[in-house]
């Protein structure tokens, strides 16, 4: 299991911005991951009082940059740019009324030095809340 502290060193998020709190497992093409961090008040995605449900695009997208990190025996992910986003399904509003830990789960469909592609899934609460496709660029 890695810790936040681990897991700030492999992303390019830090201090709040690194949302995910603990990575369970991983292995060549698949990562578990736990966040806590929807239900804090300071989360710096936090607008008007809530966390969209949307905002849980981000909580993915940085379990997708772990793997990345953890794929290439931890060396430090790099930025990249979001190019796609497919099949996103969102069965709730927000996520900050969400108890008890996120589990967020990211799937490499593809992975190359120029970039990669995922399926994700974050469920709380026994369900699924927020699942699709991404892909992003490594420039």
């Amino acid at each position: 299991m890695l810790t936040r502290e681990a897991i700030a060193a492999l992303v390019p998020h830090q201090g709040a911005m690194c949302l995910l709190d603990r990575a369970l497992e991983w292995d060549l093409t698949r990562i578990l991951c736990e966040a806590e961090s929807h239900a804090a008040p300071g989360n710096p995605l936090r607008r008007d009082g809530m966390l969209p449900a949307v905002c849980g695009l981000e909580f993915a997208l940085q379990a997708m940059a772990l793997h990345g990190a953890l794929s290439a025996g931890g060396a430090r992910q790099r930025a990249g740019f979001v190019s796609s986003l497919r099949d996103v399904r969102m069965a709730t509003d927000r996520l900050d009324t969400i108890a008890g830990p996120l589990r967020i789960e990211a799937v490499a469909l593809v992975a190359e030095d120029s970039g990669f592609i995922y399926r994700f899934d974050i469920a709380g609460e026994g369900r699924s809340l927020l699942s699709g496709q991404a892909a992003v660029i490594l420039p």
